[in-house]
């Protein structure tokens, strides 16, 4: 395992950690080498449902430019690059669009543990079909494609995880769903 990345396995939870927090958890080679190795085993064991990327440390999660401008826009990312800034608040990256929720740092590890394990609990097939949408939705019109999203949908409602979802509700407990 690279001491620049990390893999841990924490129930549901498959953790990616940058551990490179004397550079700000800039990603390396190394590091970019070692990503694909992480994915493939987070996605073919079947108890990982979610996976969390992390930096080590305390001052970033990943110093970098990839993916920036699609996540911020370009007005942010110049901003970001033109004034060299490294001091934005935990306000300002939420109003950017940079993260989607503020908690203090000693919550930090617990509420995001939490979160993870609350999409965890959900229907695979589901988070599947709705990540699927999402990463379709964001595409030009042209590029989309409806007849995967159709099926991944009729996948849905055919699944054994959609009949547990029915009988959890009529009788008022907690699905347990197993992606099938």
């Amino acid at each position: 395992m690279s001491e620049k990345l990390l893999l841990e396995k924490d129930g549901p939870i498959g953790w990616i950690i940058f551990n490179q927090p004397e550079k700000r958890n800039a990603v390396s080679l190394e590091m970019w080498q070692r990503m694909p190795d992480y994915v493939k085993d987070l996605s073919s064991d079947d108890a990982i449902r979610v996976v969390v990327l992390r930096g080590a440390g305390d001052q970033a999660f990943v110093a970098g430019a990839e993916q920036l401008m699609k996540l911020v826009g370009p007005a942010y990312t110049k901003e970001i690059f033109f004034t060299a800034r490294t001091d934005f608040s935990a306000q300002d990256a939420l109003r950017m669009g940079l993260v989607n929720q503020v908690v203090p740092k000693a919550e930090l590890e617990s509420f995001t543990r939490n979160y993870a394990l609350t999409m965890a609990r959900n229907a695979p097939l589901t988070l599947r079909s709705a990540k699927a949408t999402v990463d379709q939705l964001v595409r030009p019109d042209g590029d989309r494609d409806l007849a995967m999203l159709d099926k991944l949908i009729a996948d849905c409602f055919n699944s054994q995880d959609y009949q547990e979802g029915v009988k959890a509700f009529s009788e008022k407990r907690r699905p347990q769903f197993q992606g099938r």
